[in-house]
């Protein structure tokens, strides 16, 4: 199988050379070039023809998010993994470059003690990533064909599986390309929705802030970061914290947020599993969850947990997702009702809750 040509983009000749040397140790992997500008990096895409672009955010001359925006223009099949620093500026920019089309981001070595240890971080970051990015049909099986799949007739009303009795809370998971899909779901939902929405995107502290104030401007729900304690509404979206499990449990005569620093599942805090087991103790047959974008299989052990109670299941279909991996293993795990393009996501939802009282405890 040929190599995966990347082209780094960073005006650091020190990342350019930690980067490159990262990538060259990989036997998949081939650097196709280097530029030190986003200026650069455009006229060396014509040129080497990449199959992914890592692209630093501040350059001189054409910084990463203009480089980004002519990249999506001229070239919107090439994924694009930015690299940005964990700070509040950095976490801005790295949120407005996924907003744009960026598939995904890597923060860059800080406090690391040794080159080695530089490496040995950025290795296991970016590589998983360039392989999911750049080759995303080898991240799960096929889809198994005891799945339930969309109608395809394009020009048919959609239709929904639909439980015995309307859902009462929706619990959504999200990972690489999970910031646009999120915003293109919660965006579609109506502001009298009769249920609370509670999210997992993979994503550090300061980052989930960031990105809640966002999802809330382009929503007609609200959209806050979770806190602990924080009593569910309907029509409301709660995003897990970054470096945070989010579970769900009684509060008296509410449901609430309960946020905690427990172990990471499949490397991951906050991990969608921990969401959606919750969930299921709590509302069983009455809780929908949602599988979206994202590397890895977090989510579908939780998925089968609410499968098991009696609850619905959604997963984002293959062509519409950045990197299958999460929706396509709940696909594999037969556990999905409906196998969806992310424009039918919403709609669909909306059309599983219909307006019952969402916070009803089931007994």
């Amino acid at each position: 199988m040929p190599k995966i040509q990347v082209l780094v983009v960073d005006d650091s000749v020190v990342m350019r050379r930690l980067i490159g040397s990262v990538l060259e140790d990989d036997p998949r992997i081939e650097v196709a070039g280097v530029a030190a500008n986003g200026k650069i990096a455009l006229a060396k895409i014509r040129q080497s023809r990449p199959d992914l672009i890592t692209l630093d955010i501040e350059m001189p001359e054409m910084d990463g998010l203009a480089a980004l925006t002519e990249i999506r223009r001229l070239y919107p099949k090439v994924p694009v993994i930015m690299f940005s620093t964990l700070t509040q500026r950095g976490a801005v920019q790295t949120i407005d470059a996924l907003a744009r089309g960026a598939a995904d981001y890597v923060a860059k070595p800080a406090n690391v003690g040794s080159v080695e240890e530089s490496i040995e971080r950025l290795r296991g970051e970016l590589i998983p990533k360039i392989l999911a990015c750049a080759r995303p049909a080898e991240q799960v099986p096929a889809a198994n064909p005891g799945a339930v799949l969309r109608a395809p007739a394009p020009a048919a009303p959609r239709t929904f599986h639909t439980c015995r009795q309307p859902y009462a809370v929706v619990a959504i998971a999200a990972s690489t390309g999970g910031p646009n899909a999120l915003e293109i779901v919660l965006s579609g939902l109506p502001p009298d929705l009769a249920a609370p929405i509670l999210v997992v995107q993979h994503m550090p502290p300061i980052f989930t802030g960031l990105l809640a104030r966002r999802l809330n401007d382009a929503c007609r729900v609200a959209v806050v970061e979770a806190e602990d304690g924080q009593a569910f509404a309907p029509a409301h979206v709660y995003l897990a914290r970054g470096g945070k499990h989010m579970e769900a449990r009684r509060a008296g005569n509410c449901i609430a947020a309960h946020l905690y620093e427990g172990p990471p599942e499949n490397s991951c805090r906050p991990a969608a599993d921990v969401l959606f087991r919750s969930v299921a103790d709590i509302w069983s047959a009455r809780a929908l969850c949602v599988v979206l974008t994202g590397m890895g299989q977090d989510g579908m052990r939780g998925a089968r947990a609410i499968r098991e109670k009696g609850g619905g299941v959604i997963a984002q279909d293959k062509e519409s997702s950045v990197v299958w991996g999460m929706p396509g293993s709940v696909v594999e795990g037969r556990l999905a009702d409906d196998v969806l393009p992310l424009e039918d996501i919403a709609p669909a939802i909306v059309a599983k809750l219909k307006k019952e009282p969402a916070l009803a405890l089931v007994r």
